[in-house]
Formats: C-alpha cells, sequence, structure tokens
C-alpha cells in the first residue's frame, strides 16, 4: 500500500493493518521528512488518544491529515504507532518503485 499527497509517496509498507476501512501504516514505513508534529489530539472511545502529523510537500502543508495512537487502549492494540490517513491523502494498492 502507497500513502500519495501532491504526487508524491509519503508512505509505503506491505504490512498495514486495516481498522474502520482505514490503512494503518508501521511508523517505519513514513518518509518522515514529509511529516512534522501536531498539537491537536482526539478522543476514540475504544481506541483511545488519537496524535496527529501534517504532511508537508514542497512548503504545501495539510495540516493534521495523519494520526496515530501512541497507546491504544487494548481493544485496538494491534494499531500501536502505526499512521493512517484522511483530508485528501490517497491510500492506494501500489509501489513507488513501479
Amino acid at each position: 500500500m502507497i500513502a500519495i499527497w501532491n504526487d508524491v509517496v509519503v508512505a509505503e509498507s506491505d504490512e498495514t493493518v486495516i481498522v474502520e476501512r482505514n490503512h494503518y501504516f508501521p511508523r517505519s514505513a513514513l518518509r518522515e521528512e514529509c511529516f512534522e508534529p501536531s498539537e491537536t489530539t482526539t478522543q476514540c472511545h475504544w481506541k483511545g488518544t488519537a496524535h496527529y502529523l501534517t504532511v508537508v510537500i514542497d512548503g504545501d502543508r495539510n495540516v493534521d491529515a495523519a494520526w496515530y495512537y501512541p497507546e491504544p487502549f487494548e481493544a485496538a492494540a494491534e494499531i500501536t504507532d502505526r499512521v493512517a490517513f484522511w483530508k485528501g491523502v490517497r491510500v492506494e494498492e501500489g509501489s513507488s518503485a513501479g
């Protein structure tokens, strides 16, 4: 799976976990230079506290377009430190190599 914003692959992994129709990428699959931390958090009744990242490509910022759960509740343990996307970040099958 790849995650793309502004025609740039920002994450790539063959080992995503799907929860609520969202692909959660391992944190190691992110191109870290394309992300900056955000102060935003939200609460999910069964997953816990989500933290957000802003996607940055060539100076364009997609604020809070990625989220992750550093310490999810037990029911969502499989997504610990995995990152999912929204706000126009496309997630699709494929590889940046081809």
